[in-house]
């Protein structure tokens, strides 16, 4: 037994199977139970390559199912991929076991479907040998899919047709490939000579594949939809099988519904696809799905609809009449120059549209801002606290539910202590909580909660984290947040000044959890969106009496407070007779944080930068301190950069100074500015909770939305639009400060203004005519100055046509005559007198 154990530990692949063959089956059977308490006992430690075979011939030479195998192999640390399948398969046949494609089949339910090469080499070989069928699992047919174009070293060089045609498991799961979601971003990879898509049409050339198979399978898949990427391999796998005749005209059908619902590019490809067959589709179907497809926002598709419908009328004038009436769908397109050439077309062929009766809407119709709704009430049950650690897992994190979380773990940790660590210590091990925290991540937010819900638990391991906690603090000891004035200036901290109070509050609430009687946090918040109602923190200070307060729970509390001046409860505040109640008063009466002074700023990127690539330039904003005023956090101090790591946190800063809604878009600016060009996504989520805040926005507001218009993701997009009409509907919104902003970016190229558009008319739809157009007026003025005005300036200049038409309010648009006097019919000129006219009248 201990030679097995250590040649597993060894790898040593020959020497377990040696120790094998000298065991009758009992002798196995027995080995077998201790093998899986072995490796139980090693959890913590990952099997893999050697390690990993070894451990598979074990487990097929001593356990007595192919259930147990699998359990044991299943585990998260046992690592298949690049396990030799050879030696467990002798293994087998050595024992005359008869369970080897059960147990592929087992192992394949347990392949992850995110990670769908985990092991699949391994599941193969071990189906192949017993020539058995390949399961047709999401998992398994994802990793088949992943195979075709990741090469293993024994078949570097072979061309992907060759192995394809080849392939064992084709027949089966050929089928499957346009059935299981997301697939297709495997199928984008080329392989050697060949795409997955060309090399799957030249063996339906060949008579290898059937050509309606793959038709049909791909036809099913441009329906069922996918994401973006993962649709575009099947699109140009249907490009290149280059459909024509009856094999058209018998799925035209789902031509139709591709045209009328399907993504842009699939339903243009359907467009085209069906223009190949002239009369082959059926009319009245055409005209019912014109009428959707002409209110789709791709012009190109809708423009190509018109012409083709253009082009019906002339060869069936006895219906001419009937595609009039569709023609006259467009009419109400979002595009002006559609709804021109609709309503040109519609009358060509017959149709008189009724006299429509426009009513002007002098400012937005939004519904008015809602109060900010009361924090959730605090946890008072155990079971409830571990549910809602549980939720902390995820991200973004909620403020409100990490305030919750903390506020409750003071508490319980001094009135339910024992059942608090009965009930959270378990699931902080069954998550792995802080076994993968390093020990130098002072300032690191989710090392310090991770510290601070193990002291909650009692574990056993919070004695160096208690040494952390005490390093923090005394890091920060010179760095009291008042008094602002009367005090030497301090350089500012390295690490971003709100993660460091985030972070220094945490290691205070750890250092509480000591079993002492505690009510709680002061800076709980008493609104969803940070704020502390000045009434309710002083009665907090009020009930603690001469019992000491915590520094930077009283910090993030002040923090927390409404801008103004209170002098009544300021003299409350005072009469406490307290150091807190003191501070209270002080802040209360106008010592509170002073507003910083911005200055926007355009900074060049590094260039040699080759891990984080940037764009030639970024817009952020400078901000400093007042004159005499000393910033000891660096909360007042933005320095200029175009790269401020915040380390994914910053969905939490907005609750951290609900007040200050413009200090915290500084702060954040260069992530606003990198959803613009980079990959991050869901940056721009952090505006409608900056929307909910109250305070100025000034400059670093107005280019967060600026640059949240113009995110590369949508979903960035959609969050700025949200915002956008929060802050209007609360008539905090600057729209000509903004639009400013976004023409000046997109004048300089650092955004795309194309992106705008949708989000910028979505707010007209919700009713924010007014704000759009004083947006557009004042983004207009550098696009038609520059030498080339960046593409996408003519769709807002029909935006703002359109707005100010509806709005019949004047707002000049400097630079808008000198593009009319250039005449010509050029869509830039054609739409700015659409504009001039509308302004004019």
């Amino acid at each position: 037994m201990t030679d097995l154990f250590e040649a597993l530990i060894r790898g040593d692949v020959s020497s377990v199977a040696a120790v094998l063959h000298e065991l009758d089956e009992p002798g196995r059977r027995a080995l077998g139970d201790e093998l899986v308490a072995h490796v139980r006992q090693r959890r913590d430690n990952r099997w893999a390559h050697h390690e990993a075979t070894a451990l598979a011939v074990a487990a097929v030479g001593t356990l007595s199912s192919a259930t147990k195998v699998a359990a044991l192999l299943g585990r998260r640390s046992v690592m298949l991929t690049d396990a030799d399948p050879a030696p467990v398969v002798d293994a087998a046949r050595q024992r005359g076991v008869d369970w080897i494609a059960d147990l592929a089949y087992r192992l394949a339910e347990r392949i992850p479907r995110s990670r769908p090469w985990e092991g699949w080499h391994f599941i193969a070989a071990l189906l192949l040998a017993e020539k058995a069928v390949p399961p047709t699992g999401d998992a398994f047919v994802a990793g088949w899919t992943h195979a075709l174009w990741w090469r293993r070293r024994d078949d570097q060089h072979r061309l992907l047709l060759d192995r394809l045609r080849a392939d064992p498991f084709l027949d089966a799961l050929l089928p499957r490939l346009f059935e299981v979601d997301g697939i297709g971003t495997d199928l984008a990879y080329r392989g050697v000579g060949h795409s997955v898509p060309s090399a799957l049409v030249t063996l339906a050339t060949e008579g290898r594949l059937d050509r309606v198979l793959l038709l049909d399978g791909v036809l099913g898949r441009l329906l069922r939809g996918d994401r973006p990427g993962a649709l575009r391999p099947f699109l140009a796998l249907h490009e290149l099988l280059t459909p024509v005749g009856s094999e058209v005209t018998a799925r035209a059908s789902a031509y139709l519904r591709l045209l009328a619902d399907a993504p842009g590019p699939v339903a243009a490809a359907a467009q085209r696809t069906l223009r190949t067959v002239g009369d082959g589709v059926e009319l009245d179907a055409l005209l019912d799905t014109s009428r959707t497809v002409l209110t789709r926002p791709e012009k190109a598709l809708v423009r190509g609809q018109l012409s083709w419908l253009d082009l019906l009328a002339r060869q069936h004038p006895e219906r001419a009449a009937d595609i009039a009436d569709v023609l006259a769908v467009g009419a109400d397109h979002a595009a002006a120059d559609l709804r021109d050439r609709a309503v040109t077309l519609a009358r060509r062929h017959g149709h008189q549209p009724p006299v429509a009766v426009t009513v002007v809407v002098a400012g937005d119709e939004l519904p008015p801002r809602t109060p900010a709704v009361a924090a959730l009430p605090p946890i008072t049950d155990v079971d409830e606290l571990v549910e809602e650690v549980s939720g902390l897992r995820g991200r973004p994190m909620a403020s409100s539910a990490l305030e919750r979380v903390l506020d409750a773990l003071v508490r319980l940790a001094t009135s339910d202590r024992d059942r608090l660590a009965t009930a959270l210590l378990p699931a902080l091990r069954r998550e792995q909580v802080g076994v993968y925290d390093h020990p130098w991540a002072m300032f690191n937010v989710s090392a310090q909660l991770h510290g601070v819900l193990l002291a909650a638990a009692a574990s056993t391991d919070v004695a160096s984290r208690h040494d952390q906690w005490s390093v923090i603090l005394s890091q920060l000891s010179n760095r009291s947040l008042r008094p602002f004035r009367g005090r030497s200036p301090v350089e500012p901290p390295r690490h971003s000044p709100l993660t460091l109070v985030l972070c220094a509050r945490l290691a205070e609430i750890g250092q509480r959890m000591s079993g002492r009687d505690d009510p709680g946090l002061l800076a709980a918040p008493t609104s969803a969106t940070g704020a502390i109602d000045p009434d309710a923190l002083y009665d907090r200070l009020a009930a603690l009496g001469e019992r000491p307060v915590w520094r930077w729970d009283l910090t993030q509390a002040l923090l927390r407070l409404p801008v103004g001046v209170d002098e009544a409860l300021a003299a409350r505040a005072a009469a406490l007779g307290t150091a807190a109640g003191d501070e209270l008063a002080d802040w209360l009466g106008g010592d509170a944080l002073p507003t910083p002074v911005h200055q926007v700023v355009t900074v060049r990127s590094r260039t040699d930068d080759l891990y984080h690539p940037h764009p030639a330039r970024r817009t952020v904003v400078s901000g400093e301190a007042p004159e005499g005023v000393a910033d000891p956090l660096g909360l007042l101090t933005v320095p200029a950069q175009v790269r401020r790591g915040y380390h994914g946190w910053g969905d939490l800063w907005p609750a951290m100074l609900p007040g200050h809604r413009g200090l915290v878009a500084a702060h954040l600016l260069p992530e606003f500015a990198r959803s613009v060009q980079e990959e991050t996504r869901d940056v721009a989520g952090i505006l409608p909770a900056l929307a909910e805040c109250t305070g100025p926005g000034g400059p670093a507001l107005d280019l967060a939305l600026a640059y949240g218009l113009c995110a590369r993701h949508e979903v960035d997009r959609v969050a700025t639009l949200d915002a956008l009409l929060m802050l209007a509907a609360a008539g905090d919104l600057d729209a000509p400060s903004v639009g400013g902003r976004l023409g000046a970016l997109a004048a300089d190229r650092q955004v795309t203004v194309t992106r705008a558009m949708t989000p910028l008319r979505d707010a007209v739809t919700a009713g924010a005519r007014l704000s759009v157009w004083r947006l557009l007026a004042a983004a207009l003025p550098p696009l038609l100055a520059a030498p080339t005005p960046p593409r996408g300036t003519p769709d807002l200049l029909s935006l703002a046509a359109e707005t100010a038409h509806a709005t019949g309010v004047p707002v000049e648009v400097p630079g808008l005559a000198d593009v009319v006097a250039r005449g010509g019919t050029s869509r830039l000129v054609t739409e700015a007198r659409r504009l001039a006219t509308a302004v004019a009248s």
